[in-house]
């Protein structure tokens, strides 16, 4: 009896679960639509690029959507089982809140094991991994937004002109620059020959130029300068080619937990670098716990007889998730401000959310209502 008791509340939580993942990560994704459209529009980008694109952007998603998912699936879920009276029946047939909790603890280890599973191993990978293609789409751009006898401005401060450019795209002839980076001291800078030189290490693309002279006037044309070069080197900022570029090689998000401890026991580093490191180390396993916390608060927040269990259940699931994420976000300020230790920033709002659960999840298995501890709390 008690396996099939457990088998449909389970069942009661995995379809809207898993509606309201697609939904929520559909949303998120929603808000980088745009900027891969542009992609695919103006930049030219193939479609597999913007699949694999796509593919690299949902493990951070996930991250995010599954322990909301989770909360408001458990809430309907609960909600719908009390409001149809389910939940009473149970209970007067000697089922307590306890074992009904059964079912919906196994949903939350599982959720917290796939979280852990995405925090700690694809997350980073796929954060970097997207950064490359992105730096790779941004390169192959810079080849082909270059044309022959055409100015192209795709990159901040500069205008870039080529006289020629052969079949096989591997160089310029005749590049004449526009750079205009120092506003005080603008240069033109006049080239026999140019290739683009990238770095995949360190993310950067440098244009090359070779047998040539840079002339610079004063603001106010009162001073000339001429320097002759053989070779000089222009970092291209690909942040303008394409969104998303950024100048290091990897961030504290694009780490792994090796990675990351090893980076802080690296000398020289500042104490605000260390912070950062020490806030994504914490946060490998704060945010899939927030699994668990989650269903231990969603249990005495869903039994309730309202009719509106849907509506009730996200509007009740979002308050509790801006409250965490609020919590959360203080936290990691203060610690990033050095006023709070890393370990008190980030685990703080876990814990008051446990304290949360475990109380109302008693009250809730005792039969006493909020309102009547309150009342009793004014009262004394």
């Amino acid at each position: 009896m008690r396996k099939i008791i457990n088998r449909y509340i389970f069942k009661e939580i995995a379809f809207p679960f898993l509606i309201i993942l697609f939904v929520l990560t559909f949303v998120l994704l929603m808000g980088k639509l745009l900027q891969i459209m542009d992609l695919m529009v103006n930049k030219g980008i193939n479609t597999f690029a913007i699949v694999k694109l796509i593919v690299f952007l949902l493990p951070s998603f996930l991250l995010f959507t599954i322990p909301i998912a989770l909360l408001i699936a458990i809430l309907i879920a609960m909600g719908r089982l009390s409001a149809d009276n389910e939940i009473t029946v149970l209970r007067a047939s000697g089922v307590s809140l306890t074992q009904l909790y059964y079912p919906i603890a196994l949903a939350s280890l599982l959720t917290f094991a796939f979280t852990i599973i995405i925090g700690y191993f694809l997350v980073p990978q796929s954060n970097f991994a997207s950064k490359r293609l992105l730096f790779d789409i941004a390169q192959q751009n810079a080849g082909i937004g270059i044309k022959e006898k055409v100015f192209n401005a795709d990159f901040k401060g500069m205008v870039i002109y080529a006289e020629k450019i052969p079949i096989d795209g591997q160089y310029m002839e005749g590049v004449i620059i526009s750079d205009t980076r120092l506003a005080d001291e603008p240069n033109t800078i006049i080239a026999k020959k140019a290739s683009l030189v990238s770095n995949p290490e360190t993310l950067t693309v440098k244009l090359r130029l070779e047998n040539g002279s840079i002339h610079t006037v004063s603001s106010g044309f009162k001073n000339y300068r001429k320097i002759d070069f053989k070779t000089y080197d222009i970092n291209l900022n690909l942040s303008d080619a394409i969104t998303g570029i950024q100048e290091a090689a990897k961030s504290s998000t694009d780490m792994t937990m090796s990675e990351l401890l090893s980076k802080m026991k690296k000398p020289g580093l500042d104490q605000a670098e260390i912070r950062e490191l020490a806030i994504e180390v914490h946060k490998k396993f704060s945010v899939p716990l927030s699994c668990i916390l989650f269903a231990l608060l969603a249990v005495p927040l869903g039994i309730t007889g309202h009719r509106a269990v849907k509506s009730r259940g996200f509007a009740v699931g979002i308050i509790v998730v801006s409250l965490y994420y609020l919590l959360r976000i203080g936290g990691e300020a203060l610690v990033e401000t050095g006023r709070l230790s890393p370990e008190i920033g980030v685990w703080t709002p876990n814990l008051i959310f446990a304290l949360l659960g475990v109380s109302l999840f008693y009250l809730a298995y005792k039969e006493i209502s909020l309102g009547q501890v309150i009342k009793n709390f004014i009262g004394h």
